[in-house]
């Protein structure tokens, strides 16, 4: 796999096993899709719980102490979460339990996926997804300056829509900000895996005229996508605003082109003359 610039450690438990030709640890392509993804699987443990606990929550890379750093930079990771839900008391009892000692944070994984197309072969065993997955483990802290938690609030508000925090009613009030807490991760590893391109058979089945004859084949393109915005019922604007339209526009685009490309990205990189080797 070609250079990608700055990349996690691989540790046994960030290492990509199965398939490891897909694999990444390249900090840009993992920020990416953490940042990229609508909802992340956030797992830990509960203590004198037989089963680990995970959340669906909202997240972005980012750093505070550097703001204008890129995916490509070493980042944190910013969680938005309830004051009094269990993975913040969690957080909270952990940092107070470690007072005057080196604090590493409550562990924690954080699993984002995307599934780019349903890859059709001739047998079901053959059948698989264009996706785009990343894992990354850390330790999550409650983000207790001011500064830095209304930060991180615009920088997740602006996650969900582009440029949303400061067209709305900005800075939040005490009753929003007491009930609402932020973690900041500090990510020890990740590892991403990603499938592109076609479907891929065993040589008899492709040897098999009868089967070639009666069994399509081939990539269904799958993409997330963002429909025409409905006025709420107290909404006074006369139609969405322009930034608002862009972004659907934007990003309803950029998600058709990558789940496009993820299909026919290995047909492009072939000669004509061998696609069908």
């Amino acid at each position: 796999m070609p250079f990608e610039g700055l990349q996690y450690p691989t540790k046994p438990y960030s290492k990509v096993n199965r398939y490891d030709v897909r694999a990444s640890y390249a900090l840009r392509t993992i920020h990416e899709l953490v940042n990229t993804s609508p909802i992340l699987q956030v797992s830990f443990t509960i203590p004198d719980s037989p089963f680990p606990m995970m959340l669906p929550m909202i997240g972005q890379m980012g750093s505070f102490a550097r703001p204008s750093s890129d995916t490509g930079d070493v980042l944190e990771l910013y969680l938005h979460g309830y004051v009094s839900s269990r993975i913040i008391n969690l957080s909270r009892k952990e940092s107070s339990d470690k007072a005057g000692e080196e604090a590493t944070g409550l562990p924690i994984t954080i699993g984002a996926s995307h599934v780019d197309g349903l890859v059709l072969s001739l047998t079901p065993n053959s059948h698989s997804y264009n996706y785009r997955s990343a894992v990354l483990f850390g330790h999550a802290e409650l983000v207790t300056d001011n500064e830095e938690r209304l930060w991180a609030m615009e920088l997740i508000t602006n996650s969900v829509v582009r440029d949303r925090y400061r067209h709305t009613r900005v800075p939040p009030n005490n009753a929003e900000m007491q009930s609402t807490s932020i973690l900041r991760v500090k990510i020890a590893s990740g590892s991403a895996k990603i499938r592109s391109g076609m479907p891929s058979d065993e040589k008899a089945d492709l040897e098999d005229e009868a089967l070639l004859d009666r069994v399509w084949t081939g990539v269904v393109p799958v993409h997330y996508t963002f429909g025409e915005p409905i006025p709420g019922p107290y909404n006074r604007l006369d139609k969405p605003p322009a930034y608002l339209d862009e972004f659907v526009r934007d990003s309803n685009q950029d998600a058709k082109d990558i789940a496009i490309e993820a299909a026919i990205k290995a047909m492009k990189l072939k000669p004509k003359a061998n696609l069908e080797d």
